[in-house]
């Protein structure tokens, strides 16, 4: 199933890569709108938060990982849980690591395929925006920890944790079978299918970012290290 229109900014310095994305993601019946600049992109995703980012990291005035890093600091919710897609042609892996750490969703490596950039949007706003109607099992519920599916909230205690998509989705899926044990590979795969651009470490920089929001919002489940294996949820008040 296709995902539902959404707004798209393209945030792009250049016009033939744009103009590309662009006709991909009209065909897909999407709304788009393209910046060529990061200060551009700020200011445009300020003035009418998209339901996606899609973000070129050698964005000139302000680089597309100082974008993501203001974005992720803002106190307006609608731009700090803003789905990010970054599109680099840096091949170091701790430069693609570094975008998922600053709060990136996603990323795609230049040269890309447009067919396989748009299943990662089709996907990305799935995670983003569930199709609406009732959980069969209601929320998730760890603990002191509460993921709701429907609502797209998590909560511990009564404290609101706030997740970007990619983090969003990895907890509801540890979530769900709480105490198993999931390997990078199984997660990677049910998180991003066969994209052959994402790596375990991709999910390692999630369980970081994951373990630092659900710490500060008080004592709930634990994010834990199965070594050799992956990642398990485990409820520490049980143990």
């Amino acid at each position: 199933m296709l995902a539902r229109m959404a707004r798209l900014v393209i945030a792009e310095d250049d016009p033939k890569q744009a103009e590309l994305v662009r006709l991909y993601a009209h065909n897909d019946g999407h709304e788009t709108v393209v910046v060529g600049d990061g200060r551009g992109a700020l200011e445009q995703v300020r003035r009418e938060p998209p339901d996606l980012l899609v973000l070129d990291v050698m964005l000139p005035r302000v680089s597309g990982l100082d974008v993501a890093r203001i974005l992720r600091a803002d106190a307006e919710p609608a731009l700090a849980r803003l789905p990010i897609l970054m599109l680099t042609a840096r091949s170091a892996e701790d430069d693609l690591l570094l975008g998922l750490d600053l709060g990136a969703d996603d990323y795609v490596t230049k040269p890309y395929s447009p067919r396989e950039l748009m299943g990662r949007v089709r996907a990305l706003l799935r995670r983003a925006r569930p199709e609406p109607g009732p959980a069969p099992d209601g929320a998730l519920v760890v603990g002191a920890l509460r993921v709701d599916p429907v609502r797209h909230e998590v909560h511990v205690g009564g404290t609101a944790v706030h997740l970007t998509p990619g983090e969003f989705a990895l907890l509801a899926l540890l979530a769900a079978e709480p105490g198993r044990a999931f390997t990078r590979e199984s997660l990677v795969t049910d998180l991003y299918g066969t994209a052959r651009y994402v790596s375990r470490r991709t999910v390692d920089t999630h369980v970081v970012n994951l373990r630092r929001k659900l710490a500060a919002a008080g004592p709930g489940p634990e994010l834990v290290t199965v070594y050799g294996v992956g990642y398990k949820l485990a409820d520490r008040a049980a143990t």
